[in-house]
Formats: C-alpha cells, sequence, structure tokens
C-alpha cells in the first residue's frame, strides 16, 4: 500500500535528472536547467582553466617528490660521511703498524685481513684513495706540506699520508711533497 505522499518525495529525488522533469530536444535541455552557448562556452574555458591548474599542481607535487627524495639521499651520505670520516684514522693506523709489523707471519697475516675486511667495506660504502705519487699537482686533491726543486710544472714527489674520496667527493686531501720548477 502507498500513499500519495511517499509519491510525491520520490518523484523529487528526480528532479533535475534530464527526462523526467525536463524536455531534451535536440541536445539543449528545456526547463529550469536551460543554458545558452555564451554559458557553455563559459564552462569550458572554466574546465580547460581547473584542468589546466591540475596538470600545474600534478607537475609541482611530481617536483617536490624528487626534491624530497634527492634531499634525504644527500642526507643519507652525509650522515655516513662522518663515520667514514672518523675511520680514516684507524685505517691510518693500520697501514702504519703494517709498515712497522715484526710480529710472526700469523698475526701479520691476521691484521692484513682485518686491515682488507675495513677497506673492503669502505669501498663498498663509496670510499677511494686519491691516486697521488707522480701526479700533477691538484690543490683540490692534494695538501704540499713539503716542496722540493724539480724540472717541470709541480707533480706529487711523495704521498706522507693517503687522501680519500668518498663518492666522488673530496673526502681528505692527500698529504704529500711537491716537485715544482725552479724560479
Amino acid at each position: 500500500m502507498t500513499s500519495d505522499a511517499g509519491d510525491a518525495g520520490a518523484d523529487s529525488s528526480l528532479d533535475g535528472v534530464a527526462g523526467f522533469d525536463d524536455e531534451v530536444i535536440e541536445g539543449e535541455v528545456v526547463g529550469d536547467a536551460a543554458t545558452s552557448a555564451d554559458d557553455i562556452e563559459e564552462l569550458r574555458a572554466e574546465r580547460a582553466g581547473l584542468v589546466n591548474d591540475l596538470q600545474r599542481m600534478q607537475a609541482e607535487f611530481s617536483n617536490y617528490k624528487k626534491r624530497v627524495f634527492r634531499d634525504q639521499t644527500a642526507l643519507v651520505e652525509r650522515a655516513s660521511e662522518g663515520l667514514v670520516e672518523q675511520l680514516l684514522s684507524v685505517l691510518d693506523n693500520f697501514e702504519l703498524a703494517l709498515l712497522s709489523l715484526e710480529a710472526d707471519q700469523n698475526v701479520r697475516k691476521g691484521i692484513e685481513l682485518v686491515y682488507a675486511d675495513l677497506l673492503g667495506v669502505l669501498e663498498k660504502a663509496g670510499l677511494a684513495r686519491i691516486a697521488a705519487e707522480g701526479a700533477p699537482f691538484d690543490p683540490n686533491e692534494h695538501e704540499a706540506v713539503m716542496q722540493e726543486d724539480g724540472d717541470d710544472e709541480p707533480v706529487v714527489a711523495d704521498v706522507m699520508r693517503t687522501g680519500y674520496t668518498l663518492k666522488g667527493r673530496v673526502l681528505r686531501p692527500a698529504m704529500v711533497k711537491v716537485s715544482r720548477a725552479r724560479r
């Protein structure tokens, strides 16, 4: 059993839907939702502006995500840089110990293995030695602490302390003796 009040409520939910309250004639809506060609063009222009805004926002968000990822990666690299830099003195001490070690072969072999393991781990993290001896002097990679007379352009004659780079950036310049032309 249905009442007239219930039917009126059902009909009101369909108000504004084409085909129920309004009559559609050749693509134009006649009745409450009547629009002119100017209104349609205005709506299309507004839609195009909103689509343009949306595309710009998507591009800005994509660039933001890339920038945040790059910044986070750089932060992680800088964090590991401090640890690797502190371990350089351990490497230096191992090298000095190996040069002056006068122990039996088993002890020497054990120290060499520990040194090689430590160096291998650091190399996997991006550490690399700066090739210095015999190379042209480069103030970005070499720290000159001594000099001697030579024949040509400044060249590294001797390495006092090994220099290292971490992922392409100089972590510690090589401490070197430079041979340069007399003036």
